[in-house]
């Protein structure tokens, strides 16, 4: 188990080595049917710190400085308004400067004067599109879908929880019954924030989020002492509790960038839909890791089975201690 844990967290060390940031952007262009454009650009902040993201359209558009610039808490906004454009906006090639050195994903929407709106998202491995791309219904589905998934598979402290939960429980109904309820708790509270019925703050959120993960790492502690707690006992329980809260977690990217007006339910239930397919495939892929790992000649030295409980308990004090030091600011 020990030369599992190792080598999910030699993937978790090259991710959060690589990254340095995996929250969404936010890029929207409106024509809006006089003459006018308006220009909408979100990009991940931490305080006044921002990664180097520059949208750019290949008619100069915004190669100016921005009308307005405003800092969020976790977010840098700029906007721009451009008034009777001598070129269209079809056909323009949007590029996001500097998206290539990050793991971060744009998602866009086009706002054409016809009311069809396109949606797509930028990646590091293809940073630019030409307007328009797809049908507006198309990439809508697409797009939610996409970011549901990969906001799961880089959120690494939500991975570390589910694989705090695949550790802790050895039956397999349990362990079902644990994902079940964890995955129907965070589905409530994501539907809930995302559709702004409860209002969350953010950096509170992901402390909290983090102590969970503390949490369960000293039930492992206790388990391997053969003293079985609460989450030992009754993980699902455990799971559907601090599911309530990994669920806000999840809603941060929707509520970063917002949901269309005109397809709220369909974008919220693909995201949702992403977020699920996303677990199932982590899930999946650590099973069958520990299945192959059961079979290979054991070497399994007596401080092994203490690796994964420190080792994720390391991670949760780091983040835990990063986000209160946020709170402090």
């Amino acid at each position: 188990m020990s030369r599992l844990l190792l080598i999910l967290l030699g993937l978790f060390l090259s991710l959060i080595a690589n990254a340095h940031e995996i929250r969404p952007a936010f890029l929207q262009i409106s024509e809006l049917g006089d003459g006018h454009v308006e220009v909408l650009w979100k990009q991940p902040a931490a305080g006044e710190v921002a990664v180097h993201l520059q949208p750019r359209l290949s008619s100069g558009w915004l190669d100016g400085s921005p009308d307005q610039i405003a800092a969020a808490p976790a977010f840098l906004i700029k906007r721009w308004n451009i008034n009777n454009p001598r070129q269209r906006l079809e056909g323009q090639t949007l590029t996001i400067e500097g998206l290539e050195n990050t793991i971060t994903d744009v998602l866009v929407v086009i706002e054409p004067a016809d009311g069809h709106s396109t949606q797509a998202i930028l990646k590091p491995q293809h940073p630019s599109m030409t307007i328009p791309t797809l049908s507006g219904a198309d990439m809508t589905v697409l797009s939610y879908f996409h970011l549901g998934v990969e906001h799961i598979l880089t959120g690494i402290d939500h991975l570390m929880f589910v694989l705090g939960l695949l550790l802790l429980v050895d039956n397999r109904v349990l362990l079902i019954k644990t994902i079940t309820a964890f995955t129907v708790a965070h589905s409530i509270t994501l539907s809930c924030a995302a559709l702004n019925l409860v209002k969350v703050y953010p950096p509170v959120v992901e402390a909290v989020i983090a102590l969970s993960i503390v949490f369960l790492a000293l039930e492992l502690v206790r388990a391997n002492r053969g003293q079985f707690g609460l989450a030992a006992r009754y993980p699902w329980l455990v799971a559907f509790s601090f599911g309530l809260l990994h669920g806000f977690g999840f809603a941060g990217a929707l509520l970063d960038i917002g949901l269309p007006k005109d397809d709220v339910p369909l974008s919220l239930f693909l995201f949702n839909v992403g977020v699920e397919a996303g677990q199932l495939l982590f899930v999946l892929v650590v099973l069958l890791l520990i299945q192959g790992l059961r079979r290979l000649p054991a070497i399994n030295p007596v401080w092994g089975r203490w690796v994964p409980p420190y080792a994720i308990g390391s991670f949760s004090a780091y983040w835990l201690i990063e986000r209160l030091s946020i709170l402090a600011v």
